[in-house]
């Protein structure tokens, strides 16, 4: 099978607004639009390359815990939204992929704004498989506070004729 590149329309979005802040503002609202659970942390794309991927969420009301600070499940969200992007530009058209796994550490008290980091060297998956995408998410202060391993599973796209 010969390598096909990604026809993601988030990567496609990505290289033609990335540049600008306000490109990037309107390709997140766009993937909120896509997978509108995802709004509900507002993330803000940072990096959107295959492979790697960076995002913040802002620490605000709507993403708290009982003690104020970002709830675990927030960042949960965020893990699976950053895997989920770099394994959805990442593979190539002739794959899809769906989430079958999640494991989490909370590592610290999340009470800052947040940098959710996913990032892997070799991306060129080429066979049906399970993948274990790594996320880690920082405070401001640097601090890793979570860490996810998202399991992710890849599978033949099926065809106009199956």
């Amino acid at each position: 099978m010969s390598y096909k590149p990604s026809k993601s329309l988030m990567l496609k979005l990505w290289k033609i607004f990335g540049n600008f802040a306000l490109g990037r503002w309107f390709v997140g609202k766009a993937l909120c639009f896509t997978v509108p659970y995802f709004g509900t942390i507002k993330p803000k794309l940072i990096i959107v390359k295959p492979g790697h991927i960076e995002l913040t969420m802002k620490k605000r009301r709507a993403v708290y815990n009982h003690l104020k600070t970002v709830h675990a499940i927030a960042m949960c969200n965020a893990a699976e939204l950053s895997a989920g992007v770099l394994i959805d530009i990442s593979l190539t058209r002739d794959f899809r992929w769906i989430p079958v796994g999640m494991t989490v550490q909370y590592l610290k008290i999340a009470k800052t704004d947040l940098r959710i980091i996913c990032k892997v060297g070799d991306y060129h998956w080429n066979e049906a498989q399970d993948v274990v995408l790594p996320v880690d998410v920082y405070d401001t202060n640097h601090n890793k506070v979570f860490h996810a391993d998202i399991t992710m599973r890849i599978t033949p796209r099926l065809t106009a004729e199956e």
